[in-house]
């Protein structure tokens, strides 16, 4: 009898063990799946920010290459509408990067300055409106 007791106090252990281990393995899996959600955020800010310089790049373009195509004021609602989509993306970028997400566990990685964003951003958003502005009044 108590060659079966000891034989079951052992396998509680075991069974205690195994079970602490999943619980640390799974927290350590959650903890990381957090730390892989901020990265896919920031590379989804990124995302904007680059179809916002795209657009920007091919709303100014769009006037020069469009001229003498399409009638004056075809070319310049082009480029106006491209313009105005870059700052529409710059803007939606700063917004969905700030919008908070995480309540526990806490990431490991730092995310990015909300103030940097915001003036990055803002000055892109400057430099899309002065674009705008340059092709109505071109």
């Amino acid at each position: 009898m108590a060659d079966a007791e000891r034989r079951a106090e052992a396998t509680h252990a075991t069974i205690a063990r195994s079970a602490q281990a999943t619980k640390s393995s799974a927290e350590r899996s959650t903890e990381l799946a957090v730390d892989r959600t901020v990265l896919a955020a920031e590379r989804t800010y990124a995302a904007w920010v680059r179809t916002a310089l795209a657009a920007l790049a091919a709303g100014v373009g769009a006037r020069a290459l469009l001229d003498g195509v399409v009638a004056g004021w075809l070319a310049q609602l082009a480029g106006c509408t491209l313009v105005l989509f870059s700052a529409f993306c710059f803007v939606a970028a700063v917004w969905r990067e700030l919008r908070p997400r995480f309540r526990d566990p806490q990431p490991d990685v730092r995310r990015l300055p909300a103030a940097l964003l915001i003036a990055v951003n803002g000055v892109l958003v400057l430099v899309s409106l002065a674009a705008f502005v340059g092709l109505l009044v071109s």
